[in-house]
């Protein structure tokens, strides 16, 4: 009524729309609610959370962004202003595989569909993809660390050649330079192919397949895949395969490894989670610490400091290691003494 009373009386909207024009304009002099500009204030940010996401993230991981902010609100609160907002993230949808088995010899299946790591560098996943441009396909192949999720290793070529997956595992062994990493994944000829098995064998990694034709085989690589399509390919048309290039490589160092959300984790993206876990002590190393400080080399706890007197003069050391008023200047003393009574006695 608002908005179309310089053209319609006020008084003929209100009586079309079964209202009182007193009501009406009581309406447009009531000061707006607390619980309105709250309201207000918090689908702003909702706002440009999803906005900075791309688009991309739903009520769960906009909760999460306002909760690292500070702000204090309920998960069903914001789906329900993103509804009234029209907000919405993505959804994943069927993609195609790319997996072609070759005739070299597969490496055994070292996981067993058990994606857990406790700490980066145990458990590497792989895979390759495709993307389509208006000048043709730009095949992508990634590593995947399975502890932290974070894309360490990743390779784009406009064919399905070997290098492509040699590649991507060079640039994991550059950045990462494990130990003994298991690397799961299909039994796509690339994979199999005796170049990728002789560049194992010189890096240390043991390689690790899954069964053919079975995508929870490699579920995690799987999942990055699908992530990748509803968030960035569902989304953008490249006409080159320049510019899918540059909008993955934007989408996996600037967004995926260091900004997005993962539920799988806490809702941490993969470089913050690796970084909460090497600020943890190693329980390993703590215990070996802990065993040091308990037990000395005769067996006994090592006495603490709190045991001595709180008289004693602060220029005197506590402990069994004391120069003033030690325990072994003591029995020193009473052993000069008695040797004196004895020469005396002698005499």
């Amino acid at each position: 009524m608002s908005d179309h009373q310089a053209t319609y009386p006020i008084a003929t909207m209100c009586r079309l729309l079964g209202v009182s024009s007193s009501g009406y304009y009581a309406w447009t002099k009531r000061v707006t609610s607390e619980r309105a500009q709250t309201d207000a204030d918090l689908l702003g940010r909702i706002e440009k959370a999803h906005a900075a996401s791309g688009g991309t993230y739903g009520a769960p991981r906009v909760h999460a962004e306002l909760r690292d902010e500070g702000i204090r609100v309920g998960r069903k609160r914001i789906a329900r202003l993103m509804a009234t907002a029209r907000l919405v993230g993505v959804s994943r949808r069927k993609g195609t595989t790319t997996t072609v088995r070759g005739r070299g010899r597969p490496a055994p299946d070292l996981v067993d569909r058990k994606f857990t790591a406790e700490k980066p560098d145990l458990l590497w996943v792989a895979d390759i993809t495709y993307i389509p441009t208006r000048s043709g396909f730009l095949y992508l192949a990634v590593v995947l660390d399975a502890c932290s999720r974070r894309i360490i290793g990743w390779s784009m070529a406009t064919t399905l050649a070997t290098r492509l997956v040699v590649n991507a595992l060079d640039m994991a062994l550059a950045m990462r330079r494990p130990n003994g990493v298991i690397h799961h994944s299909d039994q796509g000829s690339q994979y199999t192919s005796i170049e990728f098995g002789q560049r194992c064998r010189e890096a240390g990694v043991r390689p690790s397949m899954g069964s053919v034709g079975d995508a929870y085989d490699n579920a995690m690589c799987e999942s990055f895949f699908a992530t990748l399509e509803c968030e960035l390919l569902a989304r953008h048309r490249f006409n080159s395969q320049v510019d899918a290039r540059m909008a993955v490589f934007a989408f996996i160092e600037g967004f995926y490894n260091r900004r997005r959300r993962h539920s799988s984790l806490g809702y941490l993206s993969p470089v913050n989670y690796e970084q909460r876990l090497a600020r943890r002590p190693d329980p390993q190393q703590l215990a070996v610490v802990l065993a040091a400080v308990k037990d000395e080399p005769s067996g006994q706890p090592q006495a603490a400091v709190l045991d001595c007197p709180l008289d004693t003069p602060a220029t005197h050391a506590c402990g069994p290691g004391r120069k003033n008023g030690s325990a072994g200047a003591e029995q020193k003393n009473i052993g000069e003494e008695e040797a004196d009574m004895t020469s005396h006695q002698r005499a």
